[in-house]
Order: C-alpha cells, then sequence, then structure tokens
C-alpha cells in the first residue's frame, strides 16, 4: 500500500501566521484513535472537527475528491496533529472527510541523528588525531 504521491502538494505548503491562527481554536478538539495493525503496518485515525475544514487552506484541498490531499508531517503538524514520529498521512476517508489515515511500520524506530558535535577533534574532520603517539604526546589545539 504505497502513497499515492499525485494526491499531495508538490512540497510541503507552510501556513502563514493568520492560517495558524484561524486553527487554534481547533487544535484541543482534534480526537485520535487508538492504534490498530496488520502484518506489516500500525495505524491510526485522526478525526478533525469538522468546523475546522472550512479553514484550512483551499491548497490542502482536493477539489476532485471533495476532501483533504495526502498531507506531508509538516502539513499535518502545522495543523496541530501531534503524534509521535513515523506516521504518514495515507489516506482520507472519503464518507467522512474530517478523519485522516495514518500508517507506518510496525515497531517503527526513528533513524538516529548524529550529533552535530564531538568533543573529540578527531571526530570533527579534524586533522589532529587525539590517538596518534607518532611525535610524541599528542596535544590539543
Amino acid at each position: 500500500m504505497d502513497i499515492d504521491m499525485t494526491r499531495r502538494n508538490k512540497s510541503p505548503r507552510p501556513l502563514s501566521d493568520g492560517e495558524r491562527k484561524r486553527l487554534d481554536e481547533f487544535i484541543d478538539s482534534i480526537h485520535y484513535s487508538n492504534r490498530y495493525n496488520d502484518s506489516f503496518f500500525e495505524y491510526r485515525h485522526v478525526q478533525l472537527p469538522k468546523a475546522m475544514l472550512k479553514v484550512i487552506p483551499k491548497d490542502y484541498h482536493d477539489e476532485n475528491k471533495g476532501t483533504l490531499k495526502l498531507l506531508w508531517e509538516e502539513e499535518w503538524r502545522a495543523l496541530g496533529i501531534t503524534q509521535s514520529l513515523g506516521w504518514e498521512h495515507y489516506e482520507v476517508h472519503e464518507p467522512e472527510p474530517h478523519i485522516l489515515l495514518f500508517k507506518r511500520p510496525i515497531n517503527y524506530q526513528p533513524p538516529l541523528s548524529e550529533p552535530k558535535f564531538w568533543p573529540f577533534p578527531c571526530f570533527n574532520n579534524s586533522p589532529i588525531d587525539p590517538f596518534s603517539r607518532r611525535d610524541g604526546p599528542t596535544t590539543f589545539p
């Protein structure tokens, strides 16, 4: 079940400050289902307040289907949907367009990020090797 990328904006479309303010009143009314799964994915659905659909920007909507487009993570988070990492918006329940369907692989583990700074010069692309003793004791700059 791959994501149909043609049903998304070409790239994430950020909200303006004004758009974000109009959505603020709905944030506390977003409902999150329990998780459910099959052999490959865990799923959940997120139910937006129906009135919220009217204030979501038009370019988040799929005019042909009468639903929201499939949203990039940056977009659904900007709408106020809060979930742990790894969830992907893969479908909208067409009979009830305020219900967004999400999935992620079972046992999802976020990728480890590399630290931006290592305390040892040899790990910062420095030519100094603190473990080398070629010319006597190593000195650090």
